[in-house]
């Protein structure tokens, strides 16, 4: 059984002959040849549209549409008794102009429902191959795929070459009724943002390489916190630490009460700082701030995961993309052994992981923050070839930082208030980037869990400023030896 409804699809052809463009140009964007389930239909509904994009002007008739179907080459299907008689009964049939769109929205949805239908037919045969032995992320997976594929398919433009100004016009004219400081979604790094294009981009993955014990997830944590607190949806997917480990470093940062407080339950001994932590909880408690653990899980069960939180937690926007949200990625490793098949290398398999990453950042229009190791080079260099893995890496990334230890001479010039980690990026295809030499000041503070940024070098050195930073916070002085949590 075929879904379908034929006196709509008739009612559309019909408003078409009796009202021309008028009602051409009403359901073009909604239906084509495929919406129509009767091959006449598609014939016919294909003369017409090629008669009104030759000329919007021109009147249907009879002889109108049967020149059109020699110009397009189903004249002899056309020519049938029968057929002639359908496209007569079409010609004459009564409809509203006002209606004809009502019955393309319904002839279209009933499009899709095929669609999906045959979309999930095709799920059959895979589900047919499971053992019994695959993750049940894999298993839900096969169907959430074809679904989200499906989607994607739906929302598909014209991919014919486009002129680059044509809509400009229009855009800027978007764009000035709704003006914004910040074309991404800012992470809290003020200077960072700046450097990469002005925050994390839709659709792009943003990559940031540390040493091991250098506080990448620190970075991680502090920019996912500040995102959700402005009500952006961010999933932390970790490889490493528990949500509680979070939990007790995301409250840290907060209150500036120490982990190891927090941790072993001594805040209770201080009244001020019991009540500081319940206050804090009541009021993040409900931030969109998530995180899941996969550490072990395979890739193909990570991009489930991403869909199902999308679905169920974001929501899909018309276009098919993913509404306002961030994945952290921390960090890029091989989980699983069963990836690495036949003679594939390791930094194969990572620059697979980093293409999947890539694309589907793309499909659904989600910025990604991934962080990467740096191999034994990265201590002393500050290049593109310090990212342990692939090449793939750096070609995918819209923008490649280096998150590192200062060296004691870089304290001692910048002045020890001026932090002892520094951001280097190397490379950002949509922001201007630092001068080479140049990198931000971070200070990390592993007790609290918390990174303050702080001024570039170069502005250290010349007493300006490359943005705004009336807000910023000043920096904390320490002793590097009074803190505990600086390998986290």
């Amino acid at each position: 059984m075929i879904l379908s409804d034929a006196p709509a699809e008739r009612a559309i052809l019909a408003g078409i002959c009796r009202y021309a463009s008028d009602a051409y140009y009403e359901v073009a964007t909604l239906v084509s040849e495929k919406s129509f389930t009767i091959e006449s239909n598609q014939i016919i509904y294909s003369c017409l549209k090629h008669i009104l994009e030759e000329d919007s002007s021109k009147e249907i008739d009879l002889p109108t549409i049967l020149s059109a179907s020699k110009e397009v080459g189903v004249d002899t299907f056309l020519s049938a008794k029968e057929e002639m008689q359908h496209l007569s009964a079409i010609m004459k049939f009564p409809v509203q102009l006002s209606n004809v769109r009502k019955f393309a929205i319904k002839v279209r949805k009933i499009q899709i429902a095929r669609g999906m239908y045959d979309k999930l037919e095709e799920t059959k045969e895979q589900y047919l191959q499971l053992k019994g032995h695959e993750p049940i992320g894999e298993i839900l997976g096969i169907a959430e795929e074809s679904i989200f594929d499906f989607i994607q398919e739906l929302n598909e433009n014209d991919d014919s070459p486009k002129k680059v100004f044509a809509d400009a016009e229009e855009r800027l004219e978007n764009l000035s009724k709704d003006p914004v400081d910040i074309v991404g979604i800012p992470t809290g790094f003020d200077r960072y943002d700046f450097a990469i294009g002005g925050g994390l981009r839709r659709g792009t993955v943003n990559v940031i390489g540390a040493r091991p014990k250098t506080g990448k997830t620190l970075f991680a944590e502090n920019a996912g916190i500040h995102m959700a607190k402005q009500g952006v949806p961010v999933l932390n997917l970790d490889t490493e630490m528990t949500k509680q480990d979070h939990q007790d470093r995301g409250l840290a940062m907060l209150t500036d009460i120490g982990i190891n407080e927090i941790e072993t339950g001594q805040f209770v001994n201080n009244n001020y700082k019991h009540e500081k932590l319940l206050k804090t909880v009541k009021k993040v408690k409900d931030i969109p701030y998530y995180h899941i653990s996969i550490g072990g899980v395979a890739l193909a069960e990570q991009l489930s995961i991403i869909r199902r939180w999308i679905a169920k937690e974001v929501g899909i926007n018309d276009d098919g993309k993913a509404k306002n949200c961030v994945i952290i990625y921390d960090y890029l490793k091989i989980m699983d052994s069963a990836e690495i098949k036949g003679d594939m290398k390791e930094y194969q398999v990572l620059g697979f992981m980093m293409t999947s990453l890539h694309n589907f950042a793309i499909k659904f229009g989600v910025p990604v923050l991934a962080f990467v190791q740096l191999n034994r080079d990265g201590i002393t260099k500050e290049s593109t070839d310090t990212a342990s893995g692939s090449d793939r890496i750096i070609w995918l990334c819209s923008n490649f930082t280096i998150y590192k230890r200062k060296s004691d001479e870089e304290i001692a010039k910048d002045g020890p208030e001026n932090g002892n980690r520094k951001l280097v990026p190397v490379i950002s295809r949509h922001g201007e980037g630092l001068e080479p030499t140049d990198y931000i000041n971070i200070n990390m503070i592993g007790k609290y869990a918390k990174l303050i940024e702080g001024k570039t070098a170069k502005e250290l050195e010349s007493g300006g400023s490359i943005i705004e930073d009336e807000d910023q916070e000043e920096s904390v002085i320490y002793n590097e030896g009074d803190i505990p949590f600086a390998g986290v």
